[in-house]
């Protein structure tokens, strides 16, 4: 009898641990699709946003119509992406530098500094950009534990056994630098 209650925890035990093991690294894997999905729900507002700060500009800066148009070239290019994949950080780097490049030319425009909408839709990016920033930080942190977890001894056994494959991270830089203001005298 003692036999049967051995052996049979030598069994239950290992295929006990497999499965806690199995089931967290599953667990991880939909909080990274999760956090995906906020990120790219913050992506699609920016991408809402970029047309109206174009069109904007577009009344004041006329001659800027280049780079007004890689915005919006970059912007479609960006919104039929739907993963965290090497090309979208690299096209999402390039609309970030165009938007720097859109809000420097705004410099040069007192008036369109001055114009409420453009000022709003400003305000508008920069929360955008903070929010995908904050989205941006959570699933990094997802794909971190998730990582931890395929890479660690004993959970990477498991992971190798059922072909979990290691996930990306997502870096961009903000689109919305914060200055230091710098004092005129």
């Amino acid at each position: 009898m003692e036999i049967l209650i051995i052996l049979g925890a030598v069994l239950v035990v290992p295929v006990l641990f497999v499965i806690v093991q199995y089931n967290g690294l599953i667990a991880l894997r939909n909080h990274i699709a999760d956090a995906w999905a906020n990120i790219d729900t913050e992506l699609k507002r920016r991408y809402e946003l970029i047309p109206n700060l174009v069109a904007t500009v577009k009344g004041y800066a006329a001659h800027e119509r280049e780079v007004l148009e890689r915005v919006i070239e970059l912007r479609n290019r960006c919104m039929t992406h739907a993963s965290a994949s090497a090309t979208e950080q690299r096209d999402e780097q390039e609309l970030v530098d165009t938007l720097k490049h859109v809000l420097v030319i705004a410099e040069n425009y007192p008036q369109l500094k001055a114009d409420q909408h453009f000022l709003k839709l400003q305000q508008e990016l920069v929360n955008t950009e903070d929010r995908i920033q904050a989205a941006r930080r959570f699933y990094n942190g997802n794909v971190r534990d998730y990582r931890n977890k395929c890479e660690s001894f004993p959970s990477n056994v498991v992971a190798q056994m059922f072909g979990f494959k290691p996930i990306d991270f997502f870096n961009v830089e903000s689109a919305v630098q914060r200055e230091n203001p710098q004092p005129r005298f």
